[in-house]
């Protein structure tokens, strides 16, 4: 990656002064230019390219399987098209990541920071790359400007309905960290972000790890009311059950 900017530095050395100029034109040829640099390196007679970055650089074939429901990492992920029919949610995300910050958009000296993203799935695609496959998610993501705050509880608020960059919507599946969204008690466009514990669960011989889930009512107790970090949210709607993962079976496919 950094050798990449440093490409683009040198090729554009006036437009490269522009931070975010230079971002957008990372995204754009990176891929390009990864392929260009491998097919070079693998011309010559004693490379040291591993049979990973070969197949990646041949990129994924163009049709992917599409999931309405994927589990990885611990965690069972929805698309929010199948929470809308179910009476579980499972298509809240939070990741991670390194951004451009601009104070302005006249800002000349912008800075990189890590930040906290909030948004939920809309599709879980299966990159194959023959060897092997790659889980992404494409997401909806909420506009951290004016989208997200934090209130006098210590809770993170977020504005479901103020959307992020609609370029930049994608994440490996092993970048996600599963979030649940609940509707502020004190009503408005505001949702509550609350996030899962895993637990490990011993079935004799067999050890699994299971999401140890805080379900949950349509409100929050009083701040008065939480003597502990114990506390669980209570859904009384519905009976829960245990659900078999099972991938293979809700697969379909989609071309690109």
């Amino acid at each position: 990656m950094c050798e990449h900017l440093s490409f683009v530095r040198t090729l554009h050395p006036m437009k490269a002064k522009n931070e975010k100029w230079l971002q957008a034109e990372h995204k754009r040829s990176f891929s390009s230019w990864f392929k260009r640099k491998i097919e070079t390196e693998l011309a010559q007679p004693e490379n040291t390219i591993s049979q990973q970055i070969r197949w990646l650089a041949h990129e994924p074939k163009r049709e992917v399987l599409s999931y309405s429901g994927y589990g990885i990492g611990g965690y069972y992920y929805n698309t929010s098209d199948h929470d809308s029919r179910s009476t579980t949610q499972n298509s809240g995300v939070m990741v991670e990541a390194e951004s451009l910050h601009m104070s302005t958009a006249k800002d000349k000296n912008p800075i990189y920071a890590n930040m906290l993203y909030y948004g939920v799935i809309e599709d879980i695609w299966e990159l194959n790359y023959t060897q092997f496959k790659i889980p992404v998610f494409r997401c909806k993501w909420v506009d951290n400007k004016g989208g997200v705050k934090v209130d006098e509880n210590g809770f993170t608020l977020v504005d479901l309905n103020k959307e992020g960059d609609p370029n930049d919507q994608f994440i490996f599946a092993s970048q996600a960290k599963q979030v649940f969204y609940v509707n502020d008690p004190n009503g408005g466009k505001w949702s509550v972000v609350l996030t899962t514990k895993l637990k490990l669960y011993d079935r004799g011989d067999v050890c699994d790890n299971i999401e140890e889930t805080p379900s949950f009512s349509r409100g929050l107790p009083e701040s008065d009311d939480i003597d502990n970090e114990d506390v669980a949210y209570v859904r009384e709607d519905c009976e829960g059950i245990y659900v078999e993962e099972d991938t293979t079976s809700r697969k379909k496919r989609k071309r690109t």
